[in-house]
């Protein structure tokens, strides 16, 4: 059996395609480092706002002190065959520090308001580089934004 694979998209298609991803999506994977390296992967709701993924989690969880330690994580979303990796810069926010407006849009888009919760807070991951493929045949030119800037328009 013969797997037919679709044309490469463009550098513009696929950044089209990654945005429609960080407006729609509701998940991602966040991948985190403690200092002695220890990885931690855990899946976060997120949402896209003022071009930073914004996400809740309890303060005492791994991944926040992990965070607090080193500032940055990866984020993956999409499966196998449309992937999206994102290394970020990470800031820790207590649950009065995020804009009332940005704070409304993810409880509203996500069903849970953080700051109902005692002991949880948001993060505010700020993409610094993006890579985003399908196929084999979209390798060479995965690389969509470098230094926080999209290099495809």
């Amino acid at each position: 059996m013969t797997v037919s694979h679709p044309a490469p998209r463009t550098a513009e298609q696929r950044r089209r395609d990654v945005l429609e991803h960080l407006e729609e999506d509701a998940d991602a994977w966040v991948s985190t480092v403690n200092p002695d390296a220890t990885p931690c992967l855990v899946p976060l709701s997120f949402l896209w706002s003022e071009g930073s993924l914004v996400m809740s989690t309890r303060d005492s969880r791994p991944t926040v002190r992990n965070l607090r330690a080193v500032p940055r994580a990866r984020v993956a979303l999409g499966h196998t065959r449309d992937v999206v990796l994102i290394d970020t810069r990470a800031g820790i926010l207590g649950p009065g520090e995020l804009p009332g407006r940005e704070a409304d849009a993810f409880a509203a888009k996500l069903g849970w308001d953080p700051r109902e919760k005692p002991g949880w807070l948001y993060l505010r991951l700020r993409p610094e580089r993006l890579l985003a493929w399908r196929e084999e045949n979209e390798l060479a030119d995965r690389e969509l934004m470098r230094d926080g800037l999209w290099l495809a328009r």
